[in-house]
């Protein structure tokens, strides 16, 4: 810990509680970072219980959290935090993310999974003796017995295990309406109400096994697809988990505290150590540093970062401490918007959804129907109402829908988890739908085919020397072409110092006083007796009294991989285009070198919308791809759009689709997937279909029963969710375009 820590805790700190009359206790979770083992554990918990006012404290090992329980009055979480860190353990109070919802609900149905299968397990074991009793010599005094534990054993589990559909089936009634946990809770109740009624009497049409195991099965289908939800939710939310939990505030004074990154406001300076993650969004205000941004960016490489550089929370800090004044902090960093943009996405309903839900909803009447259909028809021909319920009980199990609800969801969920994987985030809850249809691709061009930075393209022509000192003015400067040229200079591992006395002229350049006279760099007309010797456009020019000027050319290099995404494209069938505001000339040149021939120069906004018209008009679905201000409104008006996240926030916006890092392979990473998940909401829709049209039939004629049922529509339900998360693994290939030649 830094001596100017401010530690607020006693020296008493680690004596026995001290007893007290009135008292109103707190609870706190701690994330302890630096716990390995259970020697850690223990000593973990004997620091926070020797803590005065503290009254129990309890470790997780696994999770690395601590939960304790303490009297306000007497001590803080701070505290809680400081005594650790003396004791050596690294701890920050747990922050909760939104979707610790969705774990407790799957811990919980897990947990009644375990219940239901318990039970099912020993109900199975008395019948079966029952089944092998029919055959031998077991009296009906010990079948009656066998069917009492059945009941016993069966009807607590069922009334704790089954709450969930309950639950939904008594929340839908009141609202006067249907859905799926209706049919499955008329089911299970009326098998368990029929079983109870026929040990009464003494009879042996005793389902309690197949009321336990039906819900034993449904709960294996509800719990896998909460988990693929949290699977899929967890890669976004994980992310909030990346965020540092604390951080080192340094006040104006000189002193610094270790405060909670839930406590950081703008403007605060915040000392971030090598190997730490950085807490807020910010700018670096003292010191040079390497940055791991591949959490942003998706690049592995390392980012050179100095004073006035700009860093995100939840990068890490690689090679020297650096102080870093926040500019965002907590539920307004990038970080914590990216994780929003995900959640928005995955909770929106597409064209698929609604069309599931759409189905799942009239299917529910129609189960219902069946169910008495089935019944009446059976009493009619003479079979009894024992028979008759028994095969209504059967049709009501096996014609749930759960398989037809789950069959989108399900690979809407997995192809948002496997393209946040390759760096895209998707916002519109019907843009795979749309990615899916398209057969035109409209690029812009700066920012999206090129890199969007301008790079020297002649800095072999320059000195060490040279590059050095016009780099001295360079850095006092936030133009572009100034970071190039620092960039240039750091490249080459030159010793970079400010430049003292440094004036900007806005619209001209930069100036600062020399040994031999006055230093200048920037245009041609501002660096003097040089004006009119400059070839060509955007350049720089370096200027000393008494010598030559020298030029300083730049390019926006294009993305490494933007030739081979574009020849992907037309080998499968798509129409490239390129769009641009830039210069016809500089148009040309890029569309040249990454291979299209449909290209457009000097296009104003307007302009863009009107040839995505005149594409439309053609019958053709366009995904645009743009980062430019000037691009949002193509963004909005095409079929479907992608934005890299370097873009404009109005123009991310716009877009469907966000994707990270500097290469354009995630374009054909989101068209492949959007296919392929089409493609396996189709194979969902008809493992459903085909399901309820062979079950169905055959439990109206008798064939099946309700245990028979409960095992055939949960194999229903599993086989979507697997069939959903193939997507997540699978090898996918860009598909030809179909008639598009």
């Amino acid at each position: 810990m830094d001596r100017a820590l401010k530690l607020g805790v006693a020296d008493g700190v680690f004596d026995a509680p001290h007893p007290r009359v009135e008292s109103r206790e707190d609870a706190a979770s701690l994330v302890i970072e630096n716990m390995h083992c259970g020697a850690c554990m223990t000593s973990i918990e004997r620091c926070l219980r020797a803590i005065s006012g503290v009254s129990e404290a309890r470790v997780n090992l696994s999770a690395r959290r601590a939960s304790v329980t303490f009297d306000p009055d007497l001590v803080d979480v701070q505290t809680l935090i400081d005594s650790l860190a003396r004791a050596g353990f690294r701890a920050a109070e747990a922050v909760e993310a939104s979707g610790d919802q969705d774990v407790a609900r799957a811990d919980d149905l897990l947990r009644r999974l375990g219940v239901a299968g318990f039970a099912a397990a020993n109900v199975m074991l008395l019948s079966v003796s029952v089944w092998a009793g029919q055959a031998s010599d077991m009296d009906k005094v010990a079948a009656a017995l066998f069917h009492w534990l059945s009941a016993l054993i069966a009807m607590p589990a069922i009334a704790y295990s089954a709450q969930p559909f309950f639950r939904s089936a008594l929340e839908a009634l009141k609202g006067r309406r249907l859905n799926m946990d209706v049919p499955i809770s008329l089911g299970i109740s009326l098998a368990t109400i029929m079983s109870l009624y026929q040990t009464m009497r003494g009879t042996s049409h005793v389902y309690f096994d197949a009321a336990i195991m039906l819900t034993f099965f449904l709960l294996i289908g509800r719990y896998l697809d909460q988990r693929v939800r949290v699977r899929a939710r967890g890669a976004a939310e994980n992310l909030l988990g990346l965020k540092a939990l604390g951080a080192l505030v340094l006040d104006d004074d000189g002193t610094a505290r270790r405060v909670s990154a839930r406590a950081l406001q703008p403007g605060m300076k915040v000392q971030v150590a090598a190997g730490e993650r950085i807490p807020v969004d910010g700018r670096i205000v003292d010191g040079v540093t390497d940055v791991d941004a591949s959490l942003i960016t998706g690049e592995t490489l390392p980012q050179a970062v100095g004073t006035g550089g700009a860093v995100h929370a939840g990068t890490v800090n690689l090679t020297r401490p650096v102080v870093v004044q926040a500019t965002a902090t907590d539920d307004s960093t990038l970080l914590a918007e990216i994780a929003r943009l995900m959640q928005a996405a995955e909770q929106g309903r597409g064209q698929y959804v609604r069309l599931a839900d759409r189905a799942a909803r009239q299917y529910a009447p129609a189960v219902h129907v069946l169910g008495a259909a089935t019944f009446i028809g059976w009493m009619m021909m003479g079979a009894g109402w024992e028979l008759s319920l028994t095969h209504a009980i059967a049709v009501l199990i096996i014609t749930c829908p759960c398989a037809l609800a789950l069959a989108v969801p399900a690979v809407q969920v997995t192809a948002t988890s496997r393209l946040f994987g390759k760096g895209v985030i998707l916002k519109a809850a019907d843009g795979l739908e749309r990615l899916a249809e398209v057969d035109t691709v409209v690029f812009d061009k700066t920012g999206t085919l090129t890199r969007g930075a301008p790079v020297l393209s002649n800095a072999r022509d320059i000195d060490d020397a040279t590059l050095a000192e016009a780099a001295s003015l360079a850095i006092s400067s936030r133009h572009p072409y100034s970071r190039a040229v620092l960039m240039a200079a750091e490249a080459r591992d030159l010793d970079v110092r400010p430049a003292e006395g440094v004036i900007e002229v806005p619209g001209s350049g930069l100036s600062a006083p020399g040994t031999t006279g006055e230093r200048r760099l920037g245009s041609a007309a501002w660096v003097e007796g040089v004006a009119g010797m400059h070839s060509g456009t955007g350049s720089l020019w370096y200027g000393v009294a008494g010598r030559d000027p020298v030029a300083f050319h730049f390019d926006d290099a294009v993305r490494s991989d933007a030739p081979d995404v574009v020849a992907n494209l037309l080998r499968s069938g798509y129409d490239v285009y390129l769009i641009s505001g830039d210069r016809e000339e500089t148009v040309r040149r890029v569309a040249h070198e990454v291979g299209i021939e449909n290209w457009q120069g000097a296009v104003r906004p307007d302009g863009k919308i009107a040839v995505l018209d005149a594409l439309k008009s053609s019958g053709r679905k366009v995904l645009m791809v743009g980062d430019g201000l000037n691009d949002a409104p193509a963004l909005a008006a095409a079929h479907a759009s992608l934005s890299p996240s370097s873009a404009a926030d109005i123009s991310q916006t716009a877009a469907d689709a966000v994707f990270q890092g500097e290469v354009l392979e995630p374009v054909l990473e989101s068209i492949k997937v959007a296919r392929a998940s089409q493609g396996m909401a189709i194979e969902n829709f008809a493992i459903a279909l085909a399901y309820n049209a062979v079950s169905v039939p055959m439990a109206m004629a008798g064939h099946v029963t309700p245990l028979i049922a409960a095992l055939a529509m949960s194999l229903s339900s599993i086989a979507v969710t697997l069939n959903a998360l193939r997507l997540k693994t699978a090898r996918l290939r860009l598909s030809f375009v179909g008639g598009r030649r």
